[in-house]
């Protein structure tokens, strides 16, 4: 699978391009147009995402996908060695040889045990990501530390050590979707983040009298 983006920065689309018969995982929202012939199966089930599966016909073909927030998007190459977290909200994409796993023991050391705002990424081939707004990319060398809003991380290496905790004890906090939730991080490492939160957004629609209910 080859990806191919446009319209980057401001509201990304990633085109798909497959190999005859390849198929591909995407969030099942997302898919904006396909080649002719292109086999989508919305019944596709994927651990911790909502997904379609897009299978290229004989001759191959594309898949468009774009976020339903607009902002850039970010393709990670996996390369089957060490793995990503990434948050649930920002996968876009992955190649058939990629895996996602919200029970991997990464997030399961996060999450305490319970599916929560991180899947992981292994394998190989590209994954694409979504980030509403823009994105960043955080270098942290050995021993360096920063401390991250869990709503506005994208994603971050597995070489990373990390810790997620409270902002305050009183506060709510929800490790399904990272309210009142914070990430400590220790290089060696990168961690994308996002200039905006899903999260805010329905926050700030829900405190100003807009409803959240389609």
């Amino acid at each position: 699978m080859q990806v191919r983006t446009r319209h980057t920065p401001a509201a990304g689309v990633a085109r798909l391009v497959l190999a005859p018969g390849e198929p591909v995982l995407v969030e099942r929202s997302s898919v904006l147009a396909t080649s002719y012939g292109t086999a989508v199966d919305v019944r596709a089930k994927a651990p911790g995402v909502t997904a379609a599966l897009c299978t290229a016909g004989a001759e191959g073909g594309w898949v468009d996908v774009a976020p339903p927030l607009p902002g850039d998007l970010h393709v990670l190459e996996l390369e089957g060695t060490s793995g990503w977290c990434v948050s649930r909200t920002a996968w876009l994409a992955s190649a058939a040889t990629a895996r996602l796993d919200p029970a991997a023991p990464p997030v399961r050391a996060l999450h305490g045990g319970d599916h929560g705002v991180f899947t992981y990424a292994y394998g190989s081939g590209p994954v694409v990501l979504s980030c509403y707004g823009a994105l960043d990319v955080v270098t942290l060398e050995a021993g360096e530390l920063v401390t991250v809003d869990a709503g506005h991380v994208v994603a971050f290496a597995g070489t990373l050590q990390c810790r997620l905790r409270a902002v305050s004890p009183d506060a709510p906090q929800s490790v399904r979707n990272g309210e009142g939730l914070v990430l400590d991080f220790a290089g060696p490492g990168l961690v994308l983040t996002r200039t905006h939160s899903p999260r805010s957004l329905a926050t700030w629609l829900r405190d100003n009298g807009f409803s959240t209910r389609a």
